[in-house]
């Protein structure tokens, strides 16, 4: 069996095709990984050194949880991670305060998600039990948490997924990689290279075919790749632009069952860090700072003094800004900072001195940031990892059934046991 299954295709070059592409190589298969992009990382996205004085992430930035296979890759690639430390503030009508308004409800809503025997969405169980106007600051910290946190739709979001994320426990601190995530990328991208994987950077896949057991892997380019198997770890958005044998369209199918929300996040570099030089506060600690704007979240890189402002806007009011280019989003992004600080938007962009906007749903390589859970997205899970022995699999975070879905972790843990199942054959 493992003669014929000694070529395998993979496709997409992010953190699950990588960590598949690297475990296949090391136990001896031939491996071929296809990318779209002409850099590997997928939703992970280190800019250069040269824009912002260090290696920035543009895609994905912190370490959540526990992360196991990501702590064993980062020891094995002699790199660290410092946990995220600084105070989070909250911004309502000008205050600045480290309450969470919400804080002294939190006791109910767990006694509530505790209680539930049957999964509801989230916009069902705000509707049922705490709909009343006394619970107006909860519910718009269930929604900023649903929405900004997870990218997820209140209206589709699982309470059962977001009750372990929520009370399952301590999660231990986030994390940042020293040196970004790019760090990691890059010793799992010359560690695969290292054991003869072949990489062919901007090839746009587009079909996959069956043939005599195993499989011819198309590009829009006209290429085409024969492997006994090909592992897929494409976003799901991206499933339904490949043509796919026909014993794969229900599973091609099922994925609409998954939710897969959009992110906008932007990089803005100042001068300084003028925020730490308001009299009237000594914000010098901030970390993340959640206010009421059409940017609502914002973090620093405290306890560096790089002086650069992350905004973050996730989930459905993404969508309003689907037409926007990234020059009207820098200057949404400055607005909101204005008003937040209540400082003139002149002023403000003459301390800019760059900007990197990412709005991961324009991506027409990812069209999206991360999945999430639904009510349906168990059982698509049971059916998008089905393997009979067939000659396509299907890797990637939304299909990790930890906690921790939708992170770089989950993708590593599916792309490792993705592998692991084709050499247990």
């Amino acid at each position: 069996m493992a003669e014929a299954r000694n070529h395998i295709i993979v496709v997409g070059a992010g953190a699950a095709g990588l960590m598949a592409a690297r475990e296949l190589a090391r136990a001896g298969r031939q491996v071929t990984v296809l990318e779209a992009r002409a850099r590997c990382g997928g939703r992970i996205h280190p800019l250069a050194e040269s824009v912002f004085v260090y290696r920035a992430d543009a895609g994905a930035e912190f370490i959540h949880g526990e992360a196991p296979v990501t702590c064993r890759l980062l020891a094995e690639a002699g790199l660290s991670a410092r946990s995220i430390e600084g105070a989070r503030w909250h911004v309502a009508n000008g205050a600045f305060s480290q309450d969470d308004p919400s804080d002294r409800q939190m006791d109910r809503l767990h006694a509530v998600l505790a209680g539930l025997d049957q999964d509801v969405t989230v916009t069902t169980l705000l509707d049922r039990h705490f709909a009343g106007p006394e619970f107006a600051a909860l519910r718009e910290s269930v929604l900023g948490m649903v929405q900004g946190y997870d990218a997820a739709d209140p209206d589709r979001a699982s309470v059962f997924a977001l009750r372990d994320e929520w009370m399952g426990g301590d999660r231990g601190p986030q994390r940042r990689i020293v040196g970004g995530y790019g760090a990691l990328v890059g010793f799992l991208e010359h560690d695969c290279r290292a054991h003869g994987v072949t990489f062919a950077l901007g090839s746009v896949v587009t079909a996959i075919e069956s043939d005599n057991d195993g499989v011819i892997v198309r590009c829009a380019d006209g290429q085409a790749s024969r492997g006994d198997l090909a592992i897929l770890t494409v976003p799901l958005p991206l499933l339904q632009s490949i043509a796919l044998p026909a014993a794969m369209q229900a599973q091609a199918a099922a994925a609409s069952g998954i939710g897969f929300g959009n992110v906008i996040k932007l990089l803005l570099c100042f001068e300084r860090r003028w925020w730490t030089m308001t009299p009237a506060r000594d914000l010098s600690d901030m970390l993340f700072l959640l206010s009421d704007a059409p940017v609502p979240v914002w973090w620093t890189q405290h306890p560096s003094d790089h002086a650069v402002l992350t905004g973050w806007l996730a989930g459905p009011p993404t969508r309003e800004f689907a037409a926007c280019d990234d020059a009207a989003l820098v200057e949404t992004g400055i607005a909101a900072l204005a008003n937040i600080f209540a400082k003139p938007v002149t002023v403000l962009r003459q301390e800019l001195v760059a900007a990197h906007v990412s709005n991961w749903g324009n991506d027409p390589f990812a069209r999206g940031a991360y999945s999430y859970a639904t009510l349906a997205t168990r059982g698509a899970q049971d059916l998008l990892t089905q393997w009979d022995g067939g000659p396509v699999l299907i890797s990637g975070e939304a299909l990790y059934r930890g906690r921790d879905m939708g992170t770089v972790e989950a993708a590593l843990a599916s792309g490792l046991a993705t592998a692991q199942s084709i050499l247990a054959r």
